[in-house]
């Protein structure tokens, strides 16, 4: 069954915005950020995930655990980071259509956090907003049923992920299947299933302005839960990732390495290909700049060089 929402004017605009945007990214080779950004957005996904959970690492705790070097902190908040850093390096290896999967990562998130990580809860739940409680949470016995439903519709339905991740998130925080970690798994998943379409979202760090915009993250959870579908939620998250997007944009093509290049330019061609080829994929640098590049890649065994001047033709070397 379909799970309860419509489709907006807000959404259809943001959802407009957010493609444009998209291909403009893809356009400018920003679909593949350099290794430094990546890592960044990473560390920045992290602490703001965690952060909305309690967490009280700062930016710069997380760098050194991403660096393997040890930090002074509560022993739980550097464990839930430590498990963060393992979901994400293998966040390319979870299905988002498979509840196994979806398990697993709740498993490797929550190891050491609370004894039953990677099972549904079995017990009743609710969420508590001070003294009151502004959220029950299904039946502990529903819990697989529910969340075979939500799995089913993300297979199975044909709409756009942009919409079916919201919708996800939203359905999946209703139902609260875990003890603890639901609003992590929730963003994780939502990451995922974008992912699965648009592989930037990969290094986009939209929980960051989650984080930032916590009132209204939960403003919109509470008008879903009391409107009985989750559109208020889609047109929030939409935003959210609408202006999650605007960073990359400012950043240029020049901010990417050569090796960044060298790596990008051997990913999308594998024929022989001039100067002047290799200047059409990058278009803002100077011919200097791309000869400088193409010796590089010589000298480093990308490709070798025939011909002279002009005439000069690059071959890759086959590994």
């Amino acid at each position: 069954m379909r799970p309860p929402y419509e489709i907006t004017p807000k959404i259809l605009i943001l959802i407009s915005s957010i493609s444009e945007k998209l291909g403009q990214i893809n356009a400018k080779y920003l679909d593949k950020p350099s290794p430094k950004l990546r890592k960044e957005n990473r560390i920045k996904t992290i602490h703001s995930s965690l952060s909305i959970e309690g967490n009280t690492l700062s930016t710069e705790q997380i760098t050194a655990l991403v660096d393997k070097k040890r930090v002074i902190g509560p022993e739980k908040d550097v464990m839930e980071v430590l498990n963060a850093i393992k979901v994400y390096e293998q966040i390319g290896t979870f299905n988002p259509y498979l509840s196994t999967s979806f398990l697993n990562a709740h498993k490797i998130l929550l190891k050491g956090l609370i004894p039953d990580a990677g099972s549904y809860r079995k017990t009743g739940v609710g969420i508590v907003l001070g003294e009151k409680i502004t959220h029950m949470a299904p039946p502990a016995s529903n819990v697989p049923h529910l969340m075979n439903d939500l799995f089913h519709y993300l297979e199975t339905t044909n709409e756009l992920s942009l919409i079916k991740s919201c919708v996800f998130h939203y359905e999946m925080e209703f139902i609260h299947p875990f003890l603890d970690g639901n609003g992590r798994m929730g963003r994780l998943w939502q990451t995922l299933i974008l992912m699965n379409d648009y592989p930037v979202f990969e290094f986009i760090p939209f929980e960051n302005l989650i984080w930032q915009t916590q009132t209204r993250y939960y403003e919109a959870l509470s008008k879903s839960d009391k409107l009985g579908r989750s559109t208020p939620f889609i047109e929030y998250m939409l935003e959210v990732i609408d202006v999650s997007l605007n960073p990359l944009l400012n950043t240029t093509g020049n901010s990417m390495t050569t090796e960044d290049r060298l790596n990008y330019f051997s990913e999308i061609t594998t024929k022989p290909f001039t100067r002047k080829d290799y200047m059409l994929v990058f278009k803002e640098i100077s011919t200097a700049t791309a000869s400088r590049d193409l010796k590089t890649g010589v000298d480093l065994n990308y490709f070798e060089k025939s011909g002279d001047k002009k005439n000069t033709v690059y071959t890759f070397v086959k590994s």
